[in-house]
């Protein structure tokens, strides 16, 4: 359809036809009951024909859903423009990988591409046109429930996975795409203490140099649809915040697609005390230039009276409207108001074998290995072994946010060992999930079993929705009934290897300090369980690396890599060191740090070299370093390079990373990994706001994670 064609249709709108078309409501709001509208659009006034001409519905996503919006409402009432349908599809529609927290971990954006490839064609073709993902909220604080939506604490990991997302999710707009969405803009994981919805304050420098750079790279990767966040910025709700979703997102980022607000988010700037009533909550909205309202019906009663008295104009409704029309003839929906929707396709594409192919890799590529002493990959040989914990022979290990995704389609931990390893496999479950739960029934039987094998495979973690939205935490050790199971088969067993189930990091020393090896599957998704005993028993050999930083207690949270130094940084972080910036009673370092993550083999790193120490703006040097495997089988290494600028303007970050490469390696082999450095890779925005390299000094490191030390200077002349 021509823009001309667009033109005239929204022409022939009435003003009420453009507001509602800024409306979107879930599905279940308006389910009918013996043929009448039932639940809260009912409560608001809406007719049948006015849920004919809403402009997107949120969650409809199956057969009678879908058939539901075209007979009974589109088709029935003649309406002109179609519906779209928006749907939270995070990691997969009905094939799950895992939780983007751990897919970020792989270090591989045509992996996360093609995963969000696949969660599109499932999503497509069950009527779905439109997704609330990606979410490249950038967080440091594993307090926070969403983070396991998120790809974790680095800007630039953030830029590449959101930028992957996008493309995998949209690809050309063909048959099996669907729009992407930006979420959550902007700093809604820098809440407060990691509490879901708090306050976020900070610095417009942090803010332009952490927070936002994973969002530009969204918007320029193509990304159709923003979401803002629930929190404030600046003083002021982002639902309303002209400064965020005008000044830079419209006018500086020249973004000129869809934003749709959070769920409920306008009524809460009255809560937020920005607005006295619904009214000023739809100008002040609308003013910020969102164009959808989800689940609430501010626009639809207030902005007609707002152009009546002159506060809005009609041209600012047709812009908005036309950004819609715009999306839903770049999808086809005029043509199509089913979208790609097939049941018969539904019956090909949804966990099929390539798909199943694709979760597995998925899994394997994130799992990280966190510690081993030598124990693994266990012995196909082994004469014994039991499974003992939660998650063991449990097949929701999917996680939350999961869509149609269902654990009746996962194979438990326990069978997919026992189709690897033929040797004798016993069981107990031991103990719960559950944070809350105290029965120690389990445990007997649990360390009965352990007494009687080889080794044992000890599932510990959360329970599956204990990391999501509204699920932040004081504690992130483990259940204390965990603990226990642990403890007492440590006293008949020692021989104990830790699987590890969870959508954030956790603070795990004490686990650390007494199992010989701790592998963290993160929540798998679909073939977790397949993945996991292809990598215990040395199928597959772990290769993720941590896309956020391990405490060692909750008490160091926020905690991250790319910090500022200080002006008394600790210079023993063994010790008490007095009148420095660290803690009497415990390290600064963390457990594990950002980029860490064990292999079953040895890779040494030599030869890091510059191709020049000196280089001008416009021109860049090569970085290279030879990497070898030192093992005994073929294994794949992820390289990084970061970068720390000695002296600015402004502090700068003790380290950030500027670049990663994954190489696959055979036993003995050895490959010259390079990196180009370029003048993009030193710029910041200063104190003065303004974007650009300096001159002078900068080290690059490089290394298999972001504690290392192997480095060189070069100069930005």
């Amino acid at each position: 359809m021509t823009e001309k064609e667009l033109q005239a249709i929204l022409d022939g709108m009435t003003t009420e036809d453009k507001i509602l078309q800024l409306t979107q409501m879930p599905y279940v709001y308006f389910k009918k009951d013996g043929g009448e509208i039932t639940g809260p659009v009912k409560e608001m006034g809406f007719s049948e024909a006015d849920i004919s001409r809403l402009g997107t519905i949120l969650n409809a996503r199956n057969q009678s859903a879908v058939t539901d919006l075209l007979e009974n409402y589109q088709l029935k009432n003649g309406a002109k423009i179609p519906m779209a349908i928006m749907a939270d599809v995070t990691h997969g529609f009905k094939t799950a990988f895992p939780i983007w927290l751990g897919l970020a971990c792989s270090f591989d954006e045509q992996l996360a591409e093609n995963c969000s490839k696949m969660a599109a064609t499932e999503a497509s073709v069950a009527g779905v046109s439109m997704t609330c993902s990606t979410m490249v909220d950038l967080v440091r604080d594993p307090r926070w429930g969403r983070v396991m939506e998120s790809f974790g604490e680095d800007p630039y990991l953030g830029e590449v996975m959101g930028a992957a997302n996008i493309r995998g999710f949209q690809g050309n707009f063909g048959r099996y795409n669907v729009a992407a969405c930006a979420k959550h803009y902007v700093g809604y994981g820098a809440c407060e203490a990691g509490r879901d919805y708090n306050t976020v304050d900070m610095s417009e420098y942090t803010l332009r140099n952490v927070y936002l750079p994973p969002f530009k790279a969204c918007i320029e990767a193509g990304a159709q649809i923003l979401m803002p966040a629930f929190n404030i910025m600046f003083g002021v709700p982002m639902t309303m915040n002209n400064k965020l979703m005008v000044d830079i997102l419209r006018e500086e980022w020249g973004f000129n697609g869809v934003t749709v607000s959070d769920y409920n988010a306008f009524p809460e700037a009255i809560t937020h005390g920005l607005a006295q009533n619904e009214k000023e909550v739809a100008y002040k909205a609308f003013d910020a230039e969102v164009d959808i309202e989800m689940a609430t019906a501010t626009y639809v009663k207030y902005l007609k009276e707002l152009l009546q008295e002159g506060k809005i104009s009609m041209a600012q409704l047709d812009k908005s409207v036309m950004r819609q029309l715009k999306l839903k003839n770049k999808l086809g929906l005029f043509e199509n108001p089913r979208y790609s929707y097939s049941e018969e396709e539904k019956q090909k594409l949804f966990l099929c074998e390539e798909h199943r192919a694709l979760a597995l890799t998925a899994a394997e590529e994130s799992a990280v290995l966190l510690k081993n002493d030598g124990v693994l990959p266990l012995d196909i040989n082994t004469e014994s072994i039991a499974f003992i914990g939660p998650h063991a022979n449990e097949k929701n290990i999917l996680g939350a946010w999961v869509t149609e995704c269902s654990p009746d389609d996962v194979t438990p931990v326990l069978d997919c060992v026992k189709d690897v390893y033929k040797g004798r496999v016993s069981y107990a479950k031991g103990c719960s999930w559950d944070i809350d739960d105290c029965d120690e029934s389990g445990i007997k039987e649990a360390v009965e079993i352990a007494s009687k094998v080889k080794t044992v495979v000890l599932t510990l973690g959360e329970a599956p929705n204990d990391s999501s939205e509204g699920c932040s935490k004081l504690n992130l050790d483990l259940p204390e009934i965990q603990y226990k199971l642990l403890d007492e088969i440590l006293k008949v067993n020692k021989n104990v290897v830790v699987l590890l189930f969870t959508g954030r990091p956790l603070t795990i020393k004490r686990v650390h300090d007494k199992v010989r090896a701790i592998l963290n599957m993160w929540w798998p998704g679909t073939e977790g369980g397949r993945a996991t005993a292809n990598l215990l028993f040395g199928k597959k050999s772990p290769c993720g690396k941590l896309s956020m930083t391990f405490p060692i207690t909750v008490a160091q949270c926020p905690v991250y890599y790319n910090h500022f130094n200080t002006g008394r940084p600790r210079s023993d972080d063994s010790k008490r060191v007095p009148f420095c910036s660290g803690y009497i009673d415990g390290p600064n370092k963390p457990l594990y740090p950002f980029g860490y993550g064990l292999s079953y083999v040895k890779f040494e790193y030599s030869n890091f070299s510059l191709s020049a120490n000196k280089f001008t703006a416009g021109e860049s040097i090569k970085a290279s370093v030879l990497v070898k495997n030192a093992g005994n089988i073929e294994a794949k290494e992820v390289v990084q390079l970061y970068i720390r600028d000695e002296f600015g303007s402004i502090v700068r970050p003790v380290k950030e990373l500027k670049g990663f490469k994954k190489i696959l390696l055979n036993p003995g082999e050895e490959q010259e990994v390079c990196f180009e450095i370029d003048e993009k890779m030193l710029s910041f925005y200063g104190a003065d706001l303004k974007y650009g390299a300096e001159k002078g000094t900068f080290i690059a490191f490089v290394g298999s994670n972001s504690d290392t030390d192997y480095s060189i200077k070069f100069e930005l002349i």
